[in-house]
């Protein structure tokens, strides 16, 4: 309870103050990078539910470009997104800004991703516990399949991180997620180029 309450949040701060000052000059290059390959703005911001429902400015380097067809519409994701977009997802360093999501409190270095607002209203009363606590930037979805996982497991294990929340628990996802980024683990769903979007949970039948 004191660490959910009072150390979890210290240590974020304490982190991302560090990571952001000594990881300055790779925040530049990456910036730099972006701007050459895939234009401005160089950082992609949208809205999505933090703690308790509430919605925040999710900070990420942009990974597509803003193609369009010939109408003017956007091309669809997998279209949009080069192979240094990809590059930039595999090694997430594309998720390198939300270290100032942590900073502000919006986030954590752990807990549930924080996903789409449209969402919310799709929950089933046990997924939605996943609010419970402030979105990670890595969580225990994250490091047990990822985007290979069905919307289903991922807000099992969601609701399981909540439940269990824990130093030793936090911990383990942090090293589990440093493994997974060194070996390019469970990056991508095998069908798309971003997670097939969340439609609801039928009720299981009786």
């Amino acid at each position: 309870m004191i660490y959910s309450k009072f150390v979890k949040r210290l240590i974020d701060i304490i982190l991302s103050l560090v990571v952001l000052i000594c990881f300055s000059w790779l925040y530049l290059i990456v910036a730099v990078l972006v701007r050459v390959k895939l234009g401005s703005p160089v950082i992609f911001r949208q809205p999505r539910p933090g703690k308790d429902g509430k919605v925040f400015n999710l900070y990420k380097f942009r990974t597509m470009t803003d193609a369009k067809d010939e109408n003017g519409n956007l091309l669809p994701d997998e279209d949009r997104l080069p192979e240094f977009g990809k590059k930039l997802r595999t090694t997430s360093l594309d998720e390198l800004p939300e270290f100032v999501n942590i900073l502000k409190g919006d986030m954590s270095f752990v807990g549930p991703r924080p996903l789409l607002v449209k969402y919310l209203p799709l929950y089933n009363e046990e997924q939605r516990h996943r609010h419970d606590v402030r979105p990670g930037l890595t969580g225990w979805a994250q490091v047990n399949g990822r985007n290979l996982l069905s919307w289903e497991d991922k807000f099992e294990k969601d609701v399981y991180y909540v439940r269990n929340l824990s130093f030793l628990l936090d911990l383990k996802i942090v090293f589990m997620t440093f493994a997974a980024v060194f070996r390019h683990n469970d990056i991508n769903s095998a069908t798309d180029a971003t997670m097939e979007a969340f439609t609801g949970t039928k009720p299981k039948e009786q």
